[in-house]
This record gives structure tokens, C-alpha cells and sequence, in this order.
């Protein structure tokens, strides 16, 4: 089940990504959707420094993936934007991104698939104005629980 929220400028999809960092309980792999511009990076860094990223937390446009150490769990941050084909991923080293209970955030999933860790929550940005309205799709029963939280 979808369930839709208007996000009417960046200091609430900033809310937003601290939201869902403090109901987190335990690993989570989300994919981020959207145009660019649409709101996926803000999202994420919000996300992140929520979880306790303290050092700055990067665009992973060039480096296409970010890791970062939390108390004793890991955070990815990847975006797939220049991926072409997602044989590219393989020198990557993805393995690390199936740890237990990592968290792992994807812009522009689609460009890995086939080699991306199952998803748990979808989000979907879109324009809507000055604004954005998102989309939350559970796929997982750990996503389901933390939308139902929400």
C-alpha cells in the first residue's frame, strides 16, 4: 500500500529523512526515485546526519557509493546516476551492502538491477510546484513497519 505526503519546500523533506532515521530499529535498504532535483540527495544527508554521521556527508555522484561507520553498524549511500549498465557495479565490491544491519540508500536504483541488496522501502519524489509530494511503497515487512509508523 502507497502512501502519499506533500513535502512543500527542502526544510521539510529535511524533517522528512530525520523522521524515518528515528524510527529506524534495525537494518533498512531504501530506494530513492526521482528526477533530479526532486529532493533524493537532500533526503539522504538528512537521513544520514540523523542516524549520527557526524563528518560531512557527499554527493556519491562521482564516487557512485559512500560508507560511513555508525555505532556498530554501517551506512551506504549510493547514487547510480552514471551507471549504464549494471554489470559496472561489480568492481564495487557490493557485498558489504548485504551486512547485517546495514542501511543502505540507492538513487536511481533502477541503473543496478540485478545487483542491488533487496529493497525494503521505495520513495518516490516528483515536483509538485515550488514543493514535492513523495510516495512510500513497503516492500518488506521491516519497510511496511516503518512507514506504519509514520
Amino acid at each position: 500500500m502507497s502512501r502519499e505526503r506533500t513535502l512543500p519546500d527542502e526544510a521539510a523533506t529535511i524533517t522528512l529523512g530525520q523522521q524515518l532515521a528515528s524510527l529506524l530499529q534495525g537494518g533498512l535498504v531504501v530506494y530513492l526515485h526521482g528526477d533530479l532535483g526532486a529532493g533524493k540527495t537532500t533526503f539522504a544527508r538528512a537521513f544520514l546526519r540523523a542516524l549520527g554521521v557526524g563528518e560531512r556527508v557527499k554527493s556519491p555522484t562521482y564516487s557512485l557509493i559512500e560508507g560511513y561507520d555508525l555505532e556498530g553498524r554501517r551506512a551506504f549511500h549510493l547514487d547510480l546516476y552514471r551507471i549504464a549498465d549494471p554489470g559496472e557495479l561489480e568492481w564495487l565490491g557490493l557485498d558489504s551492502l548485504a551486512e547485517p544491519g546495514a542501511i543502505v540508500l540507492v538513487e536511481w536504483p533502477e541503473r543496478g538491477t540485478g545487483a542491488l541488496p533487496p529493497v525494503d522501502l521505495e520513495i518516490r519524489f516528483r515536483h509538485d510546484g515550488s514543493g514535492r509530494i513523495v510516495s512510500f511503497e513497503p516492500r518488506s515487512s521491516a519497510g511496511q513497519h516503518l512507514i506504519n509508523q509514520l
